[in-house]
């Protein structure tokens, strides 16, 4: 006997004609479902008493303690289920969808979804167990969960053997480098740049020399270049020779003998060479170094000897010598004041580091690593900048580059009740500093942008370096416009994080 196929007429009988039956017919469905699908279920009302557990959960029912369902009805879900969350439940109206729960009756996969009245009200909460013995039944899961606790813990366990060995160097008194090429913020193209400069010296072992105005981090490089050498694991020795006094100073570089001259101590005292042996040597404002000590400097730095003061020993010695100024060397060797064999001895390897106003689209990058900082060395909350006051201190010529910065950031700090930073303080603490506050920056217009693109002679290259270029310029404006954040960058850009790092690494980012 033949039948017709049906038609969607055909369950028009059977549904509720308006949306509220369905509804309310979908909702009934659902919770039969779950009630004969789930390994168990139950009821409590909006103070937590249970009303009502289906025949899967009876069987846990010995396991906790209870002796049949008249024991387990009625009473508050806390007390006949040990490490419920079910009262988070009733007092947020927030569901809890997946959550491991264990107790005397073994180890569940559970859900806790509160009950609503019409008004949204919470009237009561659905505790649905929907594995038991999970181990089995979600074991690829729980493996996975398990392998990553295991990375984890091994994590853990790297970072804290690292800090122990670093708390022990610090206790022996070892010096080691405090900075990488991380730790000099920027993603502005002077900032590539230099940073490319600078990874490129660290792989050589001739001198370099730091050149730029103050405050523009030239220490961190210094720092960086000695932990990206192969001399990462010796010492790194830092003199800054503008804040020794004059007389003191050949001491400090060559050392000192027993007894060399009146109250000196009876013991050897070693020199910044000596105990930078092996490592690097930095010489911070080397253009302040007194002209009588610098022959004595550049017969060091050529033969690889001292003489302490005071002895007739000879002392060798292996150092790789950093060098930084914010002295116009050069201007100064015209002028006398510096030894042309020094300078030249010196510059083999000259790093220039851009001022702050060269690299104004770091300054939003550099405001968020400065404020944590000053929140972690104050125990405070990290200040908040709203978009006039980044708009203000990028317009800002910072004389004082980040130095500076970092000085407005924390009187702002300091001046403010709450964490946020306006505009108008930080145009007060400017001029408390002597600083006349410049108005941001207006945006280009049409006939300016035109202006700024490329010349049609640029363009009649191979279309593959147009390409190339075109994306190392989208890539950096991505850096500048989120400050560095690459997962915001790589959904800007729309591509995957791990393209955008193989990029990155390209460009020396």
């Amino acid at each position: 006997m033949e039948t017709s196929p049906l038609s969607p007429n055909d369950f028009a009988c059977e549904l509720p004609a308006d949306a509220d039956g369905i509804y309310a017919l979908a909702a009934r469905s659902m919770f039969q479902l779950f009630s004969s699908m789930s390994q168990g279920m139950f009821l409590v009302d909006r103070s937590g008493y249970i009303v009502w557990v289906n025949k899967g959960y009876e069987r846990f029912l010995p396991r906790l303690g209870v002796a049949g369902v008249a024991d387990f009805l009625g009473h508050r879900v806390e007390e006949v289920i040990p490490n419920t969350q079910m009262r988070g439940v009733l007092e947020t109206g927030k569901p809890v969808l997946i959550d491991l729960l264990t107790n005397s009756a073994g180890t569940f996969v559970v859900s806790r979804l509160p009950l609503h009245d019409e008004e949204g009200g919470v009237i009561g909460a659905i505790g649905i167990v929907l594995f038991d013995q999970p181990e089995t039944t979600l074991q690829p899961l729980i493996s996975k969960f398990a392998m990553l606790q295991r990375d984890l813990d091994e994590a853990r366990r790297e970072l804290a053997a690292q800090r122990s060995r670093s708390l022990q160097a610090s206790m022996q008194g070892a010096r080691r480098s405090k900075y990488s090429f991380a730790s000099f913020v920027g993603s502005s193209p002077a900032a590539v740049e230099v940073k490319r400069q600078a990874r490129r010296a660290a792989q050589s072992m001739s001198p370099v020399l730091l050149l730029g105005e103050t405050g523009t981090g030239k220490e961190v490089l210094a720092h960086a270049i000695h932990a990206a050498s192969a001399r990462s694991a010796g010492p790194f020795v830092s003199v800054n020779i503008a804040a020794i006094p004059e007389t003191l100073l050949e001491a400090e570089f060559f050392g000192v003998a027993p007894g060399a001259f009146t109250g000196a101590d009876r013991k050897t005292r070693d020199g910044k060479f000596k105990l930078a042996d092996g490592g690097t040597l930095f010489l911070d404002e080397i253009g302040d170094m007194p002209p009588s000590l610098q022959a004595k400097l550049l017969r060091a730095l050529q033969e690889g000897e001292i003489e302490p003061l005071g002895s007739n020993q000879i002392v060798h010695f292996d150092v790789r010598v950093v060098a930084a100024t914010s002295r116009d060397l050069l201007q100064m060797v015209r002028d006398g004041r510096f030894r042309e064999d020094l300078f030249y001895r010196l510059h083999v390897l000259p790093v220039r580091v851009p001022p702050l106003r060269e690299r104004s689209s770091d300054i939003p990058a550099l405001v968020e690593m400065l404020c944590e900082d000053l929140a972690l060395r104050n125990d405070m909350v990290p200040p908040e900048l709203g978009k006039g006051a980044l708009e203000l201190l990028v317009a800002q010529a910072w004389r004082g580059n980040i130095r500076e910065l970092r000085n407005v950031l924390e009187q702002a700090a300091m001046r403010c009740d709450d964490s946020h930073i306006d505009a108008g303080l930080l145009a007060q603490v400017l001029r408390s500093s002597g600083v006349e506050p410049q108005a941001p920056h207006r945006p280009l217009l049409v006939q300016e942008t035109m202006a700024a693109m490329p010349a049609t002679g640029d363009l009649l290259k191979p279309l593959a370096e147009q390409m190339a270029d075109l994306e190392t310029r989208a890539i950096q404006a991505a850096m500048q416009a989120h400050g560095g954040n690459k997962l915001a960058v790589a959904r800007t850009l729309g591509i995957s994080r791990a393209k955008l790092y193989d990029r990155l690494e390209k460009l020396n980012f």
